[in-house]
């Protein structure tokens, strides 16, 4: 949902309700990529594809959070 607004994005974000399982693999990409680990590897790893799909991953990397952690220009990359 690049470039849309974020009242939209939030209005839209209520269909969407955030489960336990993204909250945790959220956390784990933020604290895999401060420990220096690339972006790309992290997404590959276990601990994510066997909890989320490549959708439920998308909306991960569209968190407000884990783009201010992983920066703009890494989450662009991935999406």
């Amino acid at each position: 949902m690049a470039g849309v607004p974020e009242s939209i994005r939030s209005f839209f974000a209520n269909f969407f309700p955030r489960t336990q399982k993204e909250e945790l693999v959220a956390e784990y990409i933020v604290r895999e990529h401060r420990g220096g680990r690339n972006l790309n590897d992290i997404l590959e790893d276990a601990y994510v594809t066997n909890r989320l799909t490549h959708e439920q991953v998308g909306r991960v990397l569209e968190r407000p959070e884990v783009v201010h952690a992983l920066g703009q220009d890494t989450v662009r990359s991935e999406l």
